[in-house]
């Protein structure tokens, strides 16, 4: 992945812009790893065939998102470097290479799948593999279910090329007319309200691809013409939704920005290997994009579609089933989640204890006569939201209810904007943050009329209020009635409504106001110990490492001697091991069957690791400087013992020690995947084993630390 020679990283010094790693090659490395986990054979061959569908998802989000950013900036001529040194085309021209090998190994893994699922029962057949009854079917489910709503389209003077959406897929045709000869061309667009995999009847699992069944009567929707040619072409936008600073109304200038996102310029065009050159020049022409985003696939076009085939009901090809476990403290307490939080704090671990909790807790809130009243921030959530119910019951139960509705998260504008209607119908105050800002902190802040007086209940959470992924996100789920850390939340949530810096804050730290500058001094306290000799640690779990000025404070904790582990799941510009610079700092990536969402930061603070002397915190916020600048986040330290211990010991702990799904990074932004055997520890397996954290030691009790060593140097 790096251009660098090895001697080049060596040397490379503070004054060095290659002390970095370019942060858009550094995620193309991380989608690589994912990809691995579709040609890794120890996973059944569906679960294979999902990572491959979210490798591929994965590379088309960062087309509509990093490369359209990208682009524009080439077409608007910067030239300003990145922070490793690159201008915007030399950036251009390395993912371009580094993606076109990507999608190269996401073809040859599809092959190899389609053949294992095919020994395992699973065919995708093509039309000459169809016998007489599957034909005889296949035609009544043609003229029934797809011929009516398709609509083939002449091309020509009278009939000008059709606006192609974003992920558009369609087919396009050179015909000629049967009765005088005369050419034309037309474009078949795939519905999208389609699925890409019809299932034939039958006992058999069988598959076939709708473009096949197409291609198959296309007699019947060109009856007067011959097909001479025809290819597959499918076109990625650049979806960045561009907000006016002055915009009066937010709600209403996202609904109109999204409705202007469809119409974003087209930024890759993927066509099949074997599309004739005309054909090809034609669709070039007419959608406006740069030979240089035209991409010929010999495979499967859209690959993220292949993860309609997981729906299979196969379940001896995928994962045995895992239920979370509901939290024994609440459970144990009839499912009063207040007397619960005020017997002791307590965190619960996603996804090995269920999210029902989270709802519970709001549920609760919205039904309890004590409780006047519940404020919430909503970043991503699900389409049939039961946190988003309970606010509204709480606000129909007439109890004072706040809503944070982010609207600028990417992707879900147009359901927390449905979210937000549904809110304020019901009576709850909903506001939408800053218009320059997003806001990311996951809060929930429950006040309760208890005896002559109020008490407050918080949740601080690293992941999202939404249902679905906390079955897949591992993330930290914080209870507390504490007073301290309740008053700083109500600060953050007025910071939010009613743009209050909060004052003196006793606990919580919030970006973009003071979270950078509270790592940095917890950063400078490690270098202290170091200098005055007593132990240095540092360990930190999160997405992404990309802030220069946090990169560069771990590489001067790093000369000083700190002892600095980094559990990093996604992109990170920091480079590791290397003399002078951070050869005491070490990266690992743990990808697997759950994806690592929870972000944690841990500092020694003068004992050795792990101790009850530690500085513990849980936050929303990556290493980035969009969280650390352009976002409202919050960073809260854990100081209740029992929590305190769990996290450290055995959150913490248990990553440090996986091997089965880790991989190390390497100086030059490479990872090397560990060895790993039968008995290799998995801190997926430990957690699945048993959820609770309660009531557990260290991780280290049950399981002796192993030696990792590389077993593969993939880039």
């Amino acid at each position: 992945m790096s251009n660098l020679a090895s001697g080049e990283i060596a040397g490379l010094n503070f004054q060095s812009k290659n002390r970095f790693i370019n942060r858009e090659l550094s995620w193309l490395a991380f989608n690589a790893r994912v990809l691995e986990e579709a040609e890794n054979e120890a996973a059944p061959v569906l679960e294979r065939v999902n990572y491959l569908s979210i490798s591929a998802s994965n590379l088309d989000e960062f087309y509509m998102v990093r490369i359209a950013g990208l682009k524009g900036q080439v077409d608007a001529d910067v030239t300003k470097l990145s922070e490793d040194g690159l201008t915007p085309v030399q950036q251009m021209e390395s993912i371009r290479a580094e993606a076109k090998e990507l999608m190269k190994i996401q073809q040859r893994c599809w092959r190899n799948l389609r053949s294992e699922m095919a020994s395992a029962g699973i065919a995708i057949l093509k039309g000459g593999d169809l016998s007489e009854e599957e034909n005889a079917w296949l035609t009544t489910y043609f003229e029934e279910q797809i011929f009516p709503i398709l609509t083939p389209l002449a091309i020509d003077s009278a009939h000008p090329f059709p606006f192609i959406p974003n992920l558009g897929f369609s087919m396009v045709l050179k015909l000629r007319r049967i009765d005088d000869g005369q050419i034309m061309r037309a474009l078949i667009p795939f519905p999208q309200m389609l699925d890409r995999f019809v299932k034939l009847p039958g006992k058999e699992d069988k598959l076939i691809l709708v473009e096949n069944i197409i291609s198959l009567f296309l007699d019947k929707i060109f009856p007067d013409f011959e097909v001479e040619q025809g290819a597959w072409f499918r076109i990625i936008r650049d979806t960045e939704v561009e907000i006016d600073e002055e915009a009066e109304d937010l709600m209403r200038t996202y609904q109109s920005a999204l409705k202007q996102r469809i119409q974003g310029s087209v930024i890759r065009l993927s066509v099949n290997a074997d599309v004739p050159d005309d054909l090809c020049k034609m669709i070039i022409d007419e959608v406006g994009v740069d030979n240089l985003d035209v991409v010929r696939h010999d495979g499967l076009l859209g690959l993220s579609d292949t993860g309609e085939i997981y729906g299979i009901e196969r379940n001896d090809l995928k994962f045995t089933s895992y239920e979370p476990r509901f939290p024994e403290r609440v459970r144990e307490l009839e499912g009063d989640c207040f007397k619960a939080i005020r017997a002791k704090d307590f965190v619960v671990h996603h996804p090995y204890e269920s999210f029902d909790v989270v709802v519970q807790f709001i549920r609760q809130a919205a039904r309890d006569p004590d409780v006047v009243a519940v404020k919430q921030t909503l970043y991503r959530t699900s389409n049939d939201s039961p946190t988003v119910a309970a606010l509204i019951e709480a606000a129909e139960a007439g109890k004072s209810v706040t809503a944070m509705v982010e609207l600028k998260a990417r992707f879900d504008e147009e359901a927390n904007i449905k979210w937000a209607r549904d809110l304020e119908r019901a009576g709850a105050n909903v506001v939408f943050g800053f218009l320059d800002k997003k806001t990311h902190a996951k809060i929930s802040l429950v006040v309760r009329r208890e005896g002559d007086g109020l008490r407050s209940y918080a949740h601080f959470g690293t992941g999202n209020y939404h249902p679905q992924t906390a079955k897949i996100y591992t993330d930290l789920s914080f209870f507390t009635c504490e007073p301290e850390l309740c008053r700083d939340a109500a600060q953050v949530f007025n910071f939010m409504t009613g743009y209050t810096e909060p004052k003196g804050l006793a606990k919580l730290s919030v970006s973009p106001l003071n979270l950078r500058d509270r790592l940095l001094g917890l950063i400078e306290n490690e270098i202290e110990f170091a200098k005055a000799g007593k132990p240095a640690t540092i360990w930190a779990k999160m997405n992404s490492v990309v802030d220069p000025i946090i990169i560069d404070a771990l590489y001067t904790a790093s000369n000083a001697g700190v002892e600095i582990d980094l559990i990093v799941r996604g992109i990170c510009c920091l480079r590791p091991g290397l003399p002078g610079l951070s050869e005491n700092i070490r990266v690992k990536s743990i990808i697997g069957r759950f994806l690592e969402h929870s972000r944690i930061v841990v500092f020694g603070n003068g004992a050795e690791l792990p101790s009850s002397e530690a500085a513990v915190f849980i936050s929303s916020a990556d290493w980035m400087p969009r969280n650390l600048n352009w976002r409202v986040e919050v960073l809260v330290p854990v100081e209740n013992p029992t929590v305190h211990q769990q996290i450290l010991e055995q959150v913490m702990i248990a990553n440090l020690m996986d091997v089965t799904q880790s991989w190390v990074m390497k100086p030059d932004g490479s990872y090397g995947r560990l060895t790993s055997d039968k008995d290799s520890f998995s801190a997926h397996t430990y957690f699945m084993t048993n959820p609770s954290l309660s009531g557990r030691g260290s991780a280290l009790e049950d399981h002796k630390p192993q030696m990792p060593r590389l077993v593969s140097d993939r880039s």
